[in-house]
């Protein structure tokens, strides 16, 4: 069963998207509580696992990973064996910033950042190395419109 969120707690969650790093006052005075029961409300959406971690969100542009690629695999291996072995591949590499199994022609969609092409060419070799794939199809950001954007709650 869901947990249960209130107005509250959907306040806190925006508020967090927009600016984890606030401090406990500003956040309170945007949600309308005190910081007390702020700060419970927080403690108790970390508890229920609504909040997994706080994080900052970088220029990638201004730190060298300006280069965008989503790659799309398909597989002939649908094992419990062969997924677990795949995610961990996947997993360790740390140019793959995103990673879903999806439904469709594809079975999985990796958001990959790099410097530049070169980058890019590395990575893909990591990738299809010690596993077997059966297509890799990959496509190249040429800007990002809207990234990172807040998940809207109500």
């Amino acid at each position: 069963m869901a947990d249960k969120f209130d107005q509250f707690d959907y306040r806190i969650l925006e508020e967090l998207q927009r600016d984890s790093a606030q401090s406990q006052r500003a956040l309170a005075d945007k949600v309308g509580l005190s910081q007390n029961a702020c700060w419970r409300r927080l403690k108790t959406l970390e508890a229920k696992g609504a909040i997994r971690n706080r994080t900052v969100v970088i220029n990638r542009e201004k730190l060298g990973g300006g280069f965008v690629v989503f790659s799309l695999i398909k597989t002939r291996h649908h094992s419990s064996d062969w997924l677990r072995q795949f995610r961990n591949h996947v997993s360790a590499i740390p140019e793959v910033i995103d990673f879903f199994r999806i439904g469709g022609e594809y079975d999985y969609l990796l958001k990959i950042v790099v410097n530049n092409m070169a980058g890019y060419d590395e990575v893909y070799k990591r990738l299809i190395g010690n596993i077997e794939l059966e297509t890799v199809t990959s496509y190249f950001a040429m800007e990002a419109i809207e990234e990172q954007r807040p998940i809207p709650l109500r």
